[in-house]
């Protein structure tokens, strides 16, 4: 039977075997028990590359360099999950009700933001929208704002910055029609120049440290989950590297991370202070 088949799944060795190698590849730890989910997920990358089943595509991808762009597409497929604007509204809240507020009483002009496994951009846009609707006088701030995320995919999605009704339904409808239009009567929404101008959106592995300056605010959030205790140390010292101290780390709340925050106070279950 054909691993295109929905009802074919791959064998533990395979479940093992591919196990292995996306640890390897991504720092991402996939239990047993999501043998069939990763099974549904390898077969999207069968049909998309015609190739027949789990065994040969294993050996495909075992061949090819890591920056292949197969090698996007299969780690897509494997490590996205949903997304849409303003999700967790105590983040926005706090964002727009005490961080910016505290800034704009410091003699600061600049803010560096680094959305870190932004996925197809709708965390990045979210904070670009409270900050341009937060500052008093947004255009005497140089604001920078950088999504990052492992696929060149979603990066490119990001950088198109194009949302449907769902992905926009948390937003609040002054800050939608502020900040976005809707697209020829259609459900799509893309926003506008202003927000453009602070974001900006490239391909990094959390597991590799980033060659940037440091940041004001990190938002790392639903992604650790995911990794294991070495992981997550490997990356929360990549995280501590670029943040300046008196930063803040917006976390998701179910990160694990508590043990690895001695350079922290912990602020709320899912904000964190850089000492």
């Amino acid at each position: 039977m054909s691993s295109t088949d929905s009802t074919v799944q791959v064998t533990d060795d395979q479940m093992r075997r591919y196990a292995k190698m996306i640890y390897e590849v991504a720092g991402i730890e996939i239990s047993p028990a999501k043998k069939q989910l990763l099974s549904n997920r390898i077969r999207r990358r069968l049909k998309e590359s015609g190739i027949a089943d789990f065994e040969q595509y294993y050996n495909f991808l075992k061949k090819l360099p890591i920056s292949h762009v197969e090698w996007d597409g299969f780690l897509q497929e494997v490590t996205t999950h949903e997304t849409y604007l303003f999700r967790d509204d105590s983040n926005w809240k706090w964002l727009r009700e005490t961080f910016l507020p505290e800034l704009q009483k410091t003699d600061k002009n600049s803010l560096r933001v680094w959305s870190a496994a932004c996925s197809t951009g709708d965390e990045a846009y979210s904070i670009a929208t409270c900050v341009a609707d937060g500052l008093r006088n947004p255009s005497s701030w140089r604001v920078q704002i950088l999504g990052t995320d492992i696929g060149i995919g979603a990066v490119q999605d990001a950088n198109d910055a194009k949302f449907n009704e769902r992905s926009m339904r948390l937003v609040p409808d002054d800050l939608k029609r502020r900040y976005f239009t809707q697209l020829g009567g259609a459900a799509i929404w893309e926003p506008k120049a202003k927000l453009r101008a602070m974001t900006k959106f490239r391909q990094h592995n959390l597991l590799d440290r980033l060659a940037e300056s440091p940041f004001d605010l990190v938002f790392l959030k639903n992604v650790l989950i995911y990794f294991n205790a070495d992981s997550k140390k490997c990356v929360m010292q990549n995280v501590e590297q670029v943040m300046k101290p008196g930063s803040y780390l917006v976390a998701g709340a179910a990160e694990g991370i508590g043990d690895l925050m001695g350079g922290f106070e912990r602020i709320h279950p899912w904000l964190y202070l850089r000492k």
